[in-house]
């Protein structure tokens, strides 16, 4: 929700504004701790707190966490930018790359997929993010035999979209056909 507001650069209640709820996490785009928020109608939250309640959820002394939760809604909307052109400069990196195939004009918030091409590379996605894991503490995700997905995050600094196209290349160099 909040990368979809500020690539579109609108406020998040306009994109949700036909939904009578709303739930979302704050420990994904928005760095928080942990937490999610329940968004609605009185009458839904009342629900919603005792439906949680008779499955035993809830936490107390919980003011740590929701000052955290609170930076995190206030604060780091406002660094979700950063991570949408540094996903971009990855894109456009891996683009130059032989063996990937990617068309970096897609990428438009943080989320980036690629495919391997297995006419150039003899190395599938699991293997590539497991050596990237294993080799240089890059952590990538295969959705599948031949496909990747990247995400950048506000701790990822452009400094670092280079090292990453560097040990992918790397990689890749190991595997080429």
């Amino acid at each position: 929700l909040m990368n979809a507001a500020v690539k579109l650069n609108i406020e998040p209640s306009k994109l949700v504004q036909a939904c009578d709820s709303v739930s979302f996490c704050l420990s994904k785009a928005l760095a928080a701790p942990v937490g999610s928020l329940v968004v609605g109608r009185i009458d839904f939250i009342k629900q919603a707190k005792r439906l949680r309640k008779a499955l035993g959820g809830g936490l107390r002394q919980s003011g740590i966490l929701a000052a955290a939760g609170i930076l995190s809604i206030t604060e780091m909307p406002k660094l979700l930018k950063t991570d949408h052109d540094n996903a971009k400069l990855l894109a456009i990196g891996l683009a130059k790359i032989d063996g990937i195939n990617i068309n970096a004009d897609e990428v438009q918030t943080n989320i980036i997929f690629i495919s391997l091409d297995s006419n150039k590379v003899s190395i599938d996605a699991p293997t590539l993010a497991n050596k990237l894991k294993v080799n240089h503490n890059i952590l990538i995700a295969a959705t599948n035999i031949m496909k990747i997905r990247c995400v950048t995050h506000y701790m990822i600094t452009k400094d670092d979209i280079q090292l990453v196209l560097k040990q992918v290349e790397y990689e890749l160099d190991q595997h080429r056909k």
